[in-house]
This record gives structure tokens, C-alpha cells and sequence, in this order.
């Protein structure tokens, strides 16, 4: 059942509100229901739950704790009574109005929201509209009643009154779906479904707890069901909200739905759900708090796993909330985090949901805040700031806190001290529990999250046995337990019980942390107490354990720092540590012996710990080695002389930083930005107040750094000190800082330059231009990336795109223009004259080449020589175009001529006019030129050729005049896409051999496409002399294999295929020029080898003797047909509609046909008649023989064929094969098959279960499939393959056969010769005993094999004399070898190694996957995580270990264990937790000396390998084509 504060994450608020109690004050107030009548929406007034009295409580919901029982079958029984009141005619009331028992029936003739009057609903309307109906009262249910803190029960209020909108930020598109790339602010919660830069039919609302992800859901809710206007939720017509924590063993998400969001209504079913989801106009799924789904590490896949995959509501929008990214993610799956509560959020919530317009109070609750600074950071966090904004508006004994733990503590004694007031009221119960007394429920919330799948609900009566009654009541009473009623799978109804939220849990979990780790003289592992929870996952247990107690938290630190990627955690656990400062200041050592980070990613809060950390670092002087501020510096405040942060910061003490590293990007918008400028105050500010700092570099474009710094600024101390000031522009250009004249030495020799599109690029480009050119520094090469627009000759500079001028350019080298190299339209032309080329010339006076390349350039044919300067001459600069048709222009300075580089090149000439304008250019040149153009290809543009102006003409109206120099000439068209304009482009006689004789070098002409229509002939007394003797080449291909040759002796089109095939598929435009081929053809007498209808048949029509196509077009001309091929659908999934051929109409086409051979009909929409009687078959038809088949699905192998003497039909495939899929549809087309062979007595050779086996049923002698469709005839199977799993990914449930099912699945098939099972799902018995086998199966002798894995090599097959299996090795070379979690798994897995081991078998890779647990003492054996154990192999090459965490002697013992067997050469650990270091002294010697290589893989996608002989991590990058 979806309910509210289970995921408290939450933002609340609403307008209106009063001083005294801003909520209470919309009790008056009345919200408009509307109800659906016809087009037209009737308000009907009815009261908001909170104006209700407290004795007169509304129907609550599941967030009211003890009263949430009660609450949910009230509203249960509302569901109910709308079921019965429809009795066969639904109530059409919509929104929340239904839960108004006393609102009186409509009329059954009333408009309902489907537009129709109820009693005009067909059925299937009906379950609709109660599926909707029934969907809105269960969220009404739970919008109804937010409680925002826990012990205040006696207000409950609307969702819409106490909801503020946090800040949302979303993954831009263009990034990786996972990592961490930068993120961009939405505008609200309402741009979720509108913004472009975020659509897609996936994703994913990331938060940290109390982050308000399950209160957005409720507003949604809330939005959809009043169809609240500018809502995203107005026009969506199905909402599913799903609670992801109750989906515990249930596979399918349509019983889930009707499980927890229907009740036991039964009119409803699963089929229905889907078929409602399906159809449709709009819906949408939202999966609630993914990171508490209890199956999503199950191997048995489910609907949410196949969501995220895509393979389910493919193209329904679907959002899941979660903590943390699931393993697998869509590619189009698009990201959205909730950053929290600003300043503005924060107002605006006290001024709505505690204080109303009272300043006075609203100004005293910020003050309070302001002197709980490490809560200022906390109450970004919506949930712990509604705590908080309550707490202190009610208690004036406010406290100052310095970390979370002094403000949880302090929060549970307000919820006991307010317990304890209410107890002293007449008529109340009075409870008696010290609130320091929790130690059961300490290790109860421990046992809840130390789990691989943590258990965060329990039963009712369960806890109360494991805590005590009084216990159980007295938590209940105080709010930290929360009851629901829940109905389980089988739907029956239970009590379940949770904590408020799970930071509750978390805080007593931390208890019985510092519990267990503060018992005197005890040894316990951290990394097996620690095993199951990290810190991501469960980061307040660490920080409260820190909290509570200093020795505990100095321990747990000290376990983080094994663990990369801990820095930032480490020290917030670090500043909730209490105890003796000198125990804190060792930590602050060890955390600022290496680079401390701040990222322009982290949250506020992390960015605070980190300043916090570098304060106490200033304060008792400890030296940090690295400040490295990640795209998150702002500014250097003069004035207060600190830095400031881009989130408002400040570092303030910075007197001990050695190193500071300040690192930028280049933005993705905002380019007409200035970017980040540093003066010269600010630089010379940070070196003097940074008195330890040896070192500061800047790095990026975004940082503009001051063009020097004047000698008379400097400080004498800063020269002295000499501090290294660097700036790297990403260019390759280092500039550093000297100290003597404040000038910037730039330490590459000679740098290169590009400048791009934008104009931010082009500014700081030219910036750093003008400061080489200004220190004479050379550039080697300067690249203009499409932004070159001309050379002003006046002003003697180069003008951009953008406006910008190019002033600096006596120093550049190589001077490259880029233009546009693509496909498509050219942008505008760009003429460069004589003038500009000389000019940009002399105006760069080292410049040794220039290169123009691009379609938009167009230089000047020639430069006059007496134009050219005679330095120019001297110089003999190298200036080239190239056009990029092959064509490079070298300029010649002795005649101002350009060469042509390419011998004889070739032009294409596309559909853009633009394009064609430029080729018409190009050809022009070659030809005055007198250059040979080897092939001229006119792609798709080719209109006509005008015989009277001798030209060929263009669709886009240019002339193609210029022909004498073209060799070959090729015109390509296409196959259009709309039927209109079906008569082509017609090609007369006289415009062909216009065309050859305008093209005198023609050799060739080829015409490619079904768009042409060439003359049919050309009589030979027109055909010129000359052109016979050219003999030039003229072919047309029609585009389906046909190729056509003109004959100069008589002017006849020769077909260079003899019998041409045709195929006709399901486009209307490709039937229509099939049927204008097939004409010529049949008039012309040439024979058709075949014609194929691929999926085009509709029938035959007896009466006009054609076929009638799927269009509706007829094929009449089949006269010269040989071969007929009807094909059809032969795939999976749904098939088309069925085509019955009846006996008239298959005789009829026979006979229309008069010259076919053969006809064959292939696929299984195809229903031919069982037979043709004797009588009815013409004796014409038995005199030509004509073959008749049809073949159903070629997969089977089934092929009927029939027999002209008797009109049956007989099987030619003696034995054939059957594969049944997973598909239902599939699986139904089989069985008949089946069937009718079984009847007919015909053996199947091999019957394939492919992944569809469920079990067999012994009782009724049969094989139960997935889809629980049964196979009963199996008395004529020969061999049965039982196929499975063995791919990648999710495991389908382990499937046990027992030996019951396997001897009764034997006795069965009669004639059975062959039993294979393989798949890693599979499991058979580890034997049979031989008591318990029937003789006439050890008389049959049947071959029984299992392979469970064929990369393995290993074989195992059953032995009828003493029923143990007996192993073969399938492989010759190595193999390699996974085992799994599952128990079964390993027993085979060992099994199988064993086998291996034994023969001798190279095996290339162990890989346990999730089942690796430790090392026995002695190193001999592996321990797996069911007990099993594998001893030294001397087999394996290579170990790989995966989602297991290693802590340093287990590690140790891994290499130990490796020690000894001798041919493992590679280690690896994928996805795993291990030590950040190993001492090189304990690593054993004699593996350096054999090579071994050990790496590590971890979840963030960089690869490390490790050093033996230093013991540390590096980082490695893969080099081989492994997997």
C-alpha cells in the first residue's frame, strides 16, 4: 500500500496560513471535487480531513501509526462499497469525492468520464473505469494524511497544504547515463514530464534519505487524481505508484498492482491490469524507493528488473525513486536528483507549516539555525528540517549542536518529553519506558541493516515478542514505529510494523555498533561487522556510531581509510567523533596527509565538512600537502582575505596549504561569458594569506588569469619566497609567473592554436594570441575551425564569424581554414579575391603555408602575376585548396596559376542545389583546364536532357552544359517513398543518344534505379554512325538483379539475367513498379525463375484468375511465372492475421500459371485445405506434375507436399524437429504441430525446449511449460533437448528436477533415445538409486546427459548400472568455470572442477561470482559462501573474484592460497572492497618472481593494478582484448 512516511523524505507547505497554526486554519476551507457529467465538470463541495474535529478523526491513513490499522480497512471498505454498488453498473464519480459515504447515487444514465453513459459501457469499459476509481481512492488515502513529525498524531493534513518545492537537478543528455558529469538546475517538479533536455520513457529520482523523493510522489498523486491544473498529472490517464520495500517474491508487477493498489475486489484480474495499462491513451509508473526493493539482487528475474531493461512498458514513462543507481540502467534512462531545501525553501516552510505571518517567531527560528551552523548544512536535508523548524518553534529550551548526533539525540528526548506530558492528562495511557533502555532494539534494527538484503519491515506480533508488549505500545505511541496492514501475495491481510523512517533505524542500529565494539577484552573484524553496509547504502550509522562514542569512532575511521573513495566520509564521520582533541587531531593528520578535494558536484554539506576540516587543520597548524578546488572556486575576497566557493563558501584559513590547485572546464552554455577573471589583487591576496604555500596552478579556460602583474605590486616576501605560479590554457601552453619582472614565461617552445565556433573559445583564444605574439613566442600552427569569415585588407586582420578580429599575426607559421566538410546544406559561400589572399599573406610575415579547406571557400581562378609582390615570390609560401572531392589546388607563383594535384578526378553532384552549384563550378574548371573527370556521378538529381540546348538538365533547375571531358557517366535514382508521380523519369530515344553525343569522351553510361523508364528500344536507323562505332557502354539496372545492355547493332535491350527473380514485398509503391516489370516482362516472353511474395498474399481471386495483394493491387500477368514463393511470417511473437487458401483457390492459380514448375507456401498465418479431392483436380494438373508444398515454420522442419493422385497432402521431412520457445503464441503453434504428427505416427527427431521447461508432471504423465501449457504427446519423440539459460546476466529460479520426474519423464516417452538438459537454472538428482530404477529402463539404455554450463566443458551423463553420473570433457584447449551463489550451484560448480582438475584440463578462468566467503587457515582450501570448499587447483591461470569485500588478511591469504597453485597468473577482483595498501614485505616472494599480475576493478569503472613491490594500488588501463 503506497503510504507517506515510510520514506519521510520530504518537503511540506501549502498558502494560507495562520500564526497560531497555519494548518489548522484550512479546516474551514472547502475543496471543489468535480464529477464528471458529459463534457461537463459539476464542483461538489465536501470538507478537508483537518477541519474535523480530534475526537471525529477522518478515515486516516497508513502514516498515522497505531491508528493506521483501523485507518486502512475503512479505506478499504470504501474501495468495497464502490464494488458493490456498481453491481454490473460502476458509479462514474471521479477524484477524491468518493470517500463521501453520504453523497448520494448518481444515475445510472450519467455521462461518465469515458464520454458514454454508464449503462452503454461495454464490459471492458467498466473494469477500466473501477480500476481508476479504485486507484484514486487508495492515493487519496495516503495524500490525505502527511505527519510530519512523528509523535504529533492529532494533525494530519493534505499533501497539497504542506508541500515546498526542493531543488531538482538533472544529468544533462549528452552525458553518461552513469558517473558523475556536471548537473543542471530544473525550474520545478512540474518540468519533470515537459522539459525536452530530460524526456524519455525512464528515470530516476536519485536523494539522500529525507530527501523528499516519496513526498513528490504524493503530490503527483494528489495532482492526478484532482487533475490539478498546469500539473504534469492533468492529462495522464493511468497513474500506477508502486511502494518497491512490499514487492517481496513477486515476480510480476500486474499482480502487484492488484495485490496492493486493488484489494481483494476479483472483477479486476491481472490480464485485465495489463491490458488497461496497455491501451491506454497515457500512463505512467512510478517505483518508489528502489533501494529498499527486497528482490533486486534476486537471480530469479522479475518485472522490475525487465522494466529497467526495457523489455516491459517500453514506451510508458516510468520513474523510480531510489538512493542509489540500480546496476543495470537503460542508455536512455535520464537522471534527476533533489538537492533539498535552500534558504528560500526553508522561509517559506516555516512561514506556511509552523509560524504562519508571524515575523517575530519566523525570525527566531532562523536565529536558531544561524547558531547551529553544522545544522545549517543538515537542513538542506527537508526531513531533519521539519524536525527541526518544529522542534524549536515548540521548545525554548533549544540547544546549539555541533554535529547530527547532538541533534538526533536531542530530538528522541523531545519525543519522550512530549510522551511523558501527554501520559499526565486525565483519561490517558501511561507509559513507563526509560528512554535509555533500547538495547533489544538496538540489535533488532542492527540485524534489519547488516543483511546482504536489508529486512526494514517486521510482523506485529513478531516484534512485539522479540521487544515486549509495553515496549513495542510505548515506541508505537512515540511515533518511531509506524503500523500498516498489508495484504500479502495470497491476499491475506497482516500487520506489519517499520520505523518512522529509516534514519531511526539507523540511530539505534549505531547503538549496537558502539555496543559491540566497546566490550572490553573482545577482537571483532570490522570488515565482517561491516560487511553488508556501506557507507553509501547506511552513512548515519557510521556517523552516529562515530558520534556516540570517541573510541568507536577513532576505530571506525581508521577501517575507512582501507577504503578508496572514502575521503570525503571519513570526515564527516571525523566531525561527529567526540572525545580528547589530541585522539582528533591524529585523524585531521592522517586525512590531510594526502590531497584534500572539494568538487563543484558535492553537496553543500560535504563542501562544509571539508571547510570545517582544513579550519581545525589551520587552527593547530598541520600542514595540508594539497588543496585541489574542482571546477568550484569563485572568487578571492580581498576583504575578508578568503576564498570563495561557487555554493558561497569561504575558506578562511588557508595558512598551512603547501599546494593549491585550482581546476576549471569550458562551459556548455552561457559562451558569451567572461569567464572566471583573477586580478592581480586577488592572486598576490591568496599567495600572502596562504603562508605555507609553495605552489598554486590554474588549470582551464575558464580561468582568466591577469596579463602580468607590475613589479611595484609585488611584496618583497613574495619574492623571496619565490612561489611556483602556473596557468595551463588546456591548449598545451603552460604560462608561469616571474616573480623578477611579473611577466609570464610560457614553457612551450611553439604552441598550436584552434579556434572553434564559439565565441567565449575565440575571445580567450585570441587573449592568448596577442600574449605570444606580444613575447615573440612563434605559433606553429593556427586552426580556424569554421569560424572564418574574411580577411579585411584595410585593417589588415582576419574577421570571424562571430565579429571578432584575428589582430596577432606576424609570429604564426601555418595558417589552416576550416570550412564545412560534411553532408547537406553548405553554409553561405565565402569568396576570398586576390586582394584578400595577397593581403593575408604579407600581413603574416613568418607564415610558411596556408591551406583553405571546405565546400564554402571559393578562392580566385588565378592571381594575376603582376599583382603578386616579388617578396612574395622570394618567400614561395605554400597556399593549397582542397575541395575534398580528391582535388587539391596548389597555387603557382610563377603564374599566379592554380595545379591540380589529382590526375583525372571524379565529381558527385547531390540533391542539394547549393552543392550543385559548387560542382557545376568545379567541372567548369577542369574542363577549361582540359582535365579528364574519370566518373561523374549524378546522385538522385538527374531530371531530363534538353536535345535542343544540348544540356542535361537538374531537378533543381540548373544546367549541366559541360560534358566534353567526362569518361563515365552515372545516374542513380531511388525507389520513392509516396505513390504519387508513378510514372518515373522517362528517358526518350532522342534525349539518349543526345546525351552520347554531347559526351565526346564518353565511354560509359550507366542509368541505376527503378525511377528510370528507358526507351523500350532504339530503332536502329537512328542510331549515328559514329555512336556505333564508339561503341560506348549503355546499361540500365532496375535495382532487383536485372541488368540491361544496349546492342548499337540493332538498338534491343539485352538482359544480362536469363531468367530473372523477382520479389514483391509489403511497401504499395514497390508492388506498383514490380507489376509494370512483371508486364514488360510477360510481353517481352522472358521467363520469371521465380516470384516471391514476401508477406503480400492476401488470395486469389477465382473469378478475375489474379492474385489480389495485401494493397489491394492485383498481379494478372503470371503466364511466364516458373517458380511461386508465397512467403510468409516465420518469426516470433504475434502472428498475422490467418489466410485460408481454399481448394478453388489453389487449383485456380494452378491453372492461371501456365508455365509454373512450383509453388510453395511458407509460413504460419498460411491454412491450406486438409486435402483436395480426386475429382476436382484437372487431369491437366496430374499430367504436369506442378510441386505443391507448404511448410508452416521452417524451424520445425516440417514440409508437406501433395500428392496429385489422391489430393493429400504427404510429409517429406521423414523425421522432423520441433522447437518450442518462451513465446505463449509459439508454444500453442507447437503443440498442435506436435499433436498432428503424434496422430499421424510420425517420429520427432528432437523436440527443443528452448528456456520454457517448468517441470514435469508425474500424475498426469506431461511437461509443464513456463507458460503452463502442458505437452502430452510425447510417445514419438526420439530425443528430448531441455534447453536453458547460459548467457549473460540475470539467472531465471532454480529449477530442481527430482528423480520422481526424471524416471516418470522416461517412461512416458516411449520411444525416447536421447534426454539432454542444459542450462544453469537446471539442477538433477546427485544421483539415483539403483533399487529404484525400472529394468525396462535399464533395457532401453537411455542416453541421459546434463551440461550446465558449456564453457565449463564438462559433461556429466547418467549411468544406468549403478545411477551415479559419469563425467566427459568436452573441450580440447582451456576452459573456464563460474560458480554462483545458489547452493546447488556450487555442489556442481566443485563437481565439475574436480573433473577438470583430475584429467588435466587448462582451466583459463575461476570466476566466483558472489560465492567467494574466506581461506582456510592452512591456505589450502577456498571457503565458498554455502560452506564448500575448493581446494588448491594446478589448473587455473587465472582466479576472479567478484562483489565480495576483502579486508588485509583475507587478501593475504588469497595470495597465500595462489602460492600454491603453481599456474594462476592473474588475480582479479571485480567490484569489490579491498585494502588501499599491502605491506610489500608480507607478499610472498616467489609470486613476484613468477609474474603474477593483480588487479582490481571497482564499481566506478577505473582499473588499478597492483604493485608487488611497493604494495600500492596504480592505475592501469586495459591493453588486451579480455572480457
Amino acid at each position: 500500500m503506497f503510504e507517506v512516511t515510510d520514506d519521510h523524505d520530504d518537503a511540506f507547505t501549502d498558502e494560507g496560513m495562520s500564526a497560531t497554526d497555519p494548518m489548522e486554519q484550512t479546516g474551514s476551507e472547502d475543496r471543489i471535487t468535480r464529477v464528471c457529467t458529459g463534457d461537463d465538470w459539476v464542483p461538489r463541495h465536501h470538507s478537508r480531513p483537518n477541519e474535523l474535529s480530534q475526537d471525529t478523526q477522518p478515515i486516516p491513513g497508513p502514516s498515522t501509526s497505531s491508528h493506521s490499522v483501523e485507518h486502512l480497512r475503512q479505506s478499504q471498505q470504501l474501495i468495497d462499497k464502490q464494488a458493490r454498488a456498481s453491481s454490473g453498473s460502476l458509479n462514474p464519480v471521479g477524484g477524491a469525492a468518493r470517500s463521501q459515504s453520504t453523497e448520494p447515487t448518481e444515475d445510472p444514465h450519467t455521462m461518465t468520464s469515458l464520454g458514454k453513459p454508464l449503462h452503454r459501457l461495454t464490459e471492458k469499459q467498466k473494469k477500466k473505469l473501477f480500476f481508476i476509481e479504485a486507484l484514486r481512492t487508495r492515493y487519496k488515502v495516503d495524500y490525505d494524511k502527511v505527519q510530519p513529525i512523528p509523535y504529533i498524531k492529532d494533525k494530519l493534513y493534505c499533501v497539497d497544504k504542506v508541500y515546498v518545492e526542493g531543488g531538482f537537478e538533472f544529468m544533462p543528455t549528452e552525458q553518461v547515463t552513469r558517473g558523475s558529469g556536471s548537473w543542471e538546475r530544473l525550474e520545478s517538479y512540474k518540468s519533470l514530464f515537459s522539459d525536452r533536455r530530460i524526456q524519455s520513457v525512464r528515470r530516476i529520482f536519485e536523494g539522500e534519505p529525507g530527501y523528499g523523493k516519496t513526498t513528490v510522489t504524493l503530490q503527483l498523486a494528489y495532482d492526478w487524481c484532482n487533475r490539478v491544473e498546469g500539473s504534469p498529472m492533468r492529462d495522464v490517464e493511468v497513474l500506477i505508484i508502486l511502494r518497491m520495500r512490499q514487492l517481496s517474491g513477486i515476480r510480476s508487477i500486474y499482480r502487484a498492482i492488484e495485490v496492493y493498489l486493488l484489494g481483494s475486489d476479483p472483477r479486476v484480474e491481472e490480464a485485465d491490469i495489463a491490458a488497461i495499462i496497455r491501451e491506454s491513451r497515457s500512463a505512467v509508473v512510478i517505483l518508489d524507493g528502489y533501494d529498499e526493493y527486497p528482490d533486486q539482487h534476486s537471480r530469479r528475474e522479475t518485472d522490475v528488473q525487465r522494466i529497467l531493461k526495457l523489455d516491459l512498458f517500453a514506451s510508458t514513462p516510468v520513474i523510480l525513486t531510489t538512493r542509489y543507481l540500480p546496476d543495470y540502467l537503460a542508455p536512455i534512462t535520464r537522471r534527476v536528483r533533489l538537492t533539498g531545501f535552500d534558504e528560500i525553501a526553508r522561509d517559506e516552510y516555516i512561514r506556511k507549516a509552523v509560524v504562519g505571518e508571524d515575523k517575530i517567531a519566523l525570525s527566531i527560528i532562523k536565529a536558531r539555525l544561524k547558531e547551529n551552523p553544522v545544522l545549517e548544512d543538515l537542513c538542506q536535508v527537508p526531513l531533519v528540517f521539519v524536525m527541526f523548524a518544529h522542534i524549536a518553534h515548540e521548545n525554548q529550551d533549544f540547544q546549539n549542536f555541533k554535529s547530527v548526533t547532538e541533534f538526533f539525540r536531542y530530538m528522541i528526548r523531545c519525543f519522550h518529553e512530549h510522551l511523558k506530558n501527554k501520559s499526565k492528562e486525565l483519561n490517558t495511557v501511561r507509559y513507563s519506558i526509560d528512554e535509555n533502555e533500547h538495547a533489544a532494539l538496538d540489535k533488532l534494527a542492527f540485524l534489519a541493516i547488516s543483511q546482504e538484503n536489508q529486512q526494514i519491515t517486521w510482523s506485529r506480533d513478531g516484534m512485539c515478542k522479540q521487544l515486549g508488549q509495553d515496549f513495542y505500545e510505548t515506541y508505537l505511541a512515540l511515533g518511531i514505529f509506524v503500523e500498516e496492514e498489508v495484504v500479502s501475495y495470497n491476499s491475506s491481510r497482516e500487520v506489519e510494523v517499520r520505523f518512522y523512517h529509516k534514519l531511526f533505524c539507523e540511530w539505534y542500529a549505531a547503538h549496537h555498533i558502539v555496543y559491540i565494539l566497546s566490550q572490553p577484552g573482545q577482537s571483532v573484524s570490522l570488515d565482517k561487522l561491516f560487511r553488508h553496509m556501506k557507507p553509501e547504502d547506511v552513512q548515519y550509522v557510521y556517523r552516529f556510531a562515530c558520534g556516540l562514542n570517541r573510541d568507536v569512532g577513532s576505530s571506525i575511521i581508521q577501517y575507512l581509510r582501507g577504503s578508496r573513495g572514502t575521503f570525503q566520509f571519513r570526515i564527516l564521520c571525523l566531525l561527529e567523533k567526540s572525545g580528547d582533541a589530541e585522539g582528533t587531531l591524529v585523524s585531521v593528520r592522517s586525512l590531510c596527509s594526502g590531497t584534500v578535494t572539494i568538487k563543484g558536484g558535492d553537496n553543500r554539506l560535504l563542501q562544509r565538512s571539508t571547510v570545517q576540516l582544513l579550519d581545525i587543520a589551520a587552527t593547530r597548524g598541520i600542514i595540508v600537502s594539497s588543496l585541489h578546488l574542482d571546477q568550484c572556486f569563485a572568487k578571492f575576497d580581498d576583504k575578508d582575505a578568503c576564498i570563495v566557493l561557487k555554493s558561497g563558501l569561504r575558506l578562511t584559513k588557508l595558512k598551512t596549504v603547501k599546494v593549491l590547485r585550482v581546476t576549471g572546464r569550458i562551459r556548455e552554455t552561457d559562451c558569451h561569458s567572461k569567464g572566471i577573471e583573477v586580478t592581480r589583487e586577488e592572486l598576490l591576496g591568496i599567495c600572502q594569506t596562504c603562508k605555507t604555500l609553495k605552489e598554486i596552478r590554474f588549470e582551464g579556460r575558464e580561468y582568466l588569469l591577469p596579463l602580468s602583474v607590475p613589479v611595484e605590486m609585488i611584496p618583497p616576501a613574495l619574492k623571496t619566497r619565490n612561489i611556483m605560479v602556473s596557468y595551463e590554457d588546456r591548449r598545451g601552453t603552460i604560462h608561469q609567473l616571474n616573480w623578477d619582472d611579473g611577466q609570464w614565461q610560457t614553457t612551450t617552445s611553439e604552441p598550436v592554436l584552434r579556434i572553434s565556433q564559439e565565441v567565449l573559445d575565440q575571445q580567450w583564444a585570441l587573449e592568448e594570441l596577442a600574449r605570444l605574439t606580444t613575447d615573440g613566442i612563434p605559433v606553429s600552427c593556427i586552426h580556424l575551425d569554421q569560424c572564418f569569415s574574411k580577411f579585411d585588407v584595410t585593417n589588415a586582420c582576419i574577421v570571424l564569424t562571430s565579429g571578432l578580429r584575428v589582430t596577432s599575426l606576424k609570429t604564426v607559421k601555418a595558417l589552416c581554414v576550416d570550412g564545412f566538410m560534411g553532408e547537406g546544406i553548405i553554409p553561405s559561400r565565402i569568396e576570398v579575391t586576390s586582394e584578400e589572399l595577397l593581403g593575408l599573406l604579407q600581413t603574416c610575415e613568418t607564415l610558411e603555408e596556408i591551406r583553405f579547406e571546405g565546400r564554402e571557400f571559393l578562392l580566385p581562378h588565378s592571381v594575376p602575376a603582376e599583382m603578386i609582390p616579388p617578396t612574395l615570390k622570394t618567400r614561395n609560401i605554400m597556399v593549397s585548396y582542397e575541395d575534398r572531392r580528391g582535388t587539391i589546388h596548389q597555387l603557382n607563383w610563377d603564374d599566379g596559376q592554380w595545379q591540380t594535384t589529382t590526375n583525372e578526378p571524379s565529381l558527385r553532384i547531390p540533391q542539394e542545389e547549393l552543392d550543385q552549384q559548387w560542382a557545376l563550378e568545379e567541372l567548369a574548371r577542369l574542363t577549361t583546364d582540359g582535365i579528364l573527370v574519370s566518373s561523374l556521378h549524378l546522385e538522385q538529381c538527374f531530371s531530363k536532357f534538353d536535345v535542343t540546348n544540348a544540356c542535361i538538365v537538374l531537378k533543381s533547375g540548373l544546367r549541366l552544359t559541360i560534358l566534353k571531358t567526362v569518361k563515365v557517366l552515372r545516374v542513380t535514382g531511388r525507389i520513392r517513398e509516396t505513390v504519387g508521380d508513378c510514372k518515373g523519369i522517362e528517358v526518350t530515344r532522342l534525349e539518349l543518344l543526345g546525351l552520347f553525343q554531347k559526351c565526346e569522351t564518353l565511354k560509359e553510361i550507366r542509368f541505376e534505379g527503378r525511377e528510370f523508364l528507358l526507351p523500350h528500344s532504339v530503332p536502329a536507323e537512328m542510331i549515328p554512325p559514329t555512336l556505333k562505332t564508339r561503341n560506348i557502354m549503355v546499361s540500365y539496372e532496375d535495382g532487383r538483379g536485372m541488368i540491361h545492355q544496349l546492342n548499337w547493332d540493332d538498338g534491343q535491350w539485352q538482359t544480362t539475367t536469363n531468367e530473372p527473380a523477382f520479389r514483391i514485398s509489403q511497401e504499395e509503391l514497390d508492388q506498383q513498379w514490380a507489376l509494370e516489370e512483371l508486364a514488360r516482362l510477360s510481353t517481352d516472353g522472358i521467363h520469371v525463375s521465380c516470384l516471391h511474395l514476401d508477406r503480400c498474399f492476401s488470395k486469389f481471386d477465382v473469378t478475375n484468375a489474379c492474385i489480389v495483394l495485401t494493397s489491394g493491387l492485383r498481379l494478372t500477368n503470371l503466364k511466364t511465372v516458373k517458380v511461386l514463393h508465397v512467403g510468409g511470417f516465420t518469426g516470433t511473437g504475434t502472428i498475422p492475421s490467418r489466410i485460408e487458401v481454399t481448394r478453388e483457390e489453389l487449383l485456380g492459380l494452378l491453372q492461371t500459371c501456365e508455365t509454373l514448375e512450383e509453388i510453395r507456401f511458407v509460413g504460419r498465418e498460411y491454412h491450406l485445405p486438409l486435402s483436395v479431392p480426386a475429382e476436382l483436380i484437372p487431369p491437366t494438373m496430374k499430367t504436369t506434375n506442378i510441386k505443391v508444398s507448404y511448410e508452416r515454420d521452417r524451424e520445425h522442419g516440417v514440409i508437406h507436399q501433395l500428392n496429385w493422385d489422391d489430393g493429400q497432402w504427404q510429409t517429406t521431412t521423414s523425421e522432423p524437429a520441433l522447437r518450442i520457445p518462451q513465446e505463449v503464441m509459439d508454444q500453442q503453434w507447437a503443440l498442435e504441430e506436435l499433436a498432428r504428427l503424434s496422430t499421424d505416427g510420425i517420429p520427432v527427431s528432437c523436440l527443443h525446449l528452448d528456456q520454457c521447461f517448468s517441470k514435469f508432471d508425474a500424475t498426469n504423465a506431461c511437461i509443464v511449460l513456463t507458460s503452463a501449457l502442458r505437452v502430452t504427446n510425447l510417445k514419438t519423440v526420439k530425443v528430448l533437448h531441455v534447453g536453458g539459460f547460459t548467457g549473460t546476466g540475470t539467472i531465471p529460479s532454480d529449477i530442481e528436477v527430482t528423480r520422481e520426474e526424471l524416471l516418470g519423464l522416461l517412461q512416458t516417452c516411449e520411444t525416447l533415445e536421447e534426454i539432454r538438459f542444459e542450462g544453469l537454472e537446471y539442477f538433477l538428482p546427485l544421483s539415483i538409486q539403483a533399487e529404484r530404477m525400472p529394468p525396462t529402463l535399464k533395457t532401453r539404455n537411455i542416453k541421459v546427459s546434463y551440461e550446465r554450463y558449456r564453457e565449463h566443458g564438462v559433461v556429466h551423463q547418467l549411468n544406468w548400472d549403478d545411477g551415479q553420473w559419469q563425467h566427459q570433457i568436452t573441450v580440447d584447449g582451456s576452459v573456464r568455470v563460474d560458480i554462483f551463489q545458489g547452493k546447488l550451484d556450487q555442489q556442481w560448480g566443485k563437481k565439475e572442477l574436480a573433473v577438470l582438475s583430475t584429467a588435466g584440463v587448462s582451466i583459463n578462468r575461476l570466476y566466483l561470482h558472489r560465492s567467494f566467503s574466506n581461506i582456510t587457515d592452512n591456505t589450502q582450501s577456498i571457503i565458498l559462501t554455502s560452506g564448500c570448499t575448493i581446494p588448491v587447483l594446478h589448473t587455473v591461470r587465472e582466479l576472479r573474484i567478484s562483489y565480495t569485500d576483502v579486508d588485509l588478511e583475507v587478501f593475504l591469504r588469497i595470495l597465500a592460497y595462489t602460492k600454491e597453485c603453481t599456474k594462476i597468473t592473474w588475480i582479479i577482483f571485480e567490484y569489490c572492497n579491498v585494502p588501499d595498501e599491502v605491506d610489500a614485505k608480507l607478499i610472498p616472494h616467489l609470486l613476484k618472481q613468477r609474474g603474477l599480475k593483480v588487479y582490481w576493478f571497482p564499481k566506478t569503472g577505473e582499473e588499478y593494478i597492483l604493485d608487488l613491490g611497493a604494495g600500492n594500488w596504480k592505475k592501469w588501463r586495459r591493453q588486451y582484448g579480455r572480457d
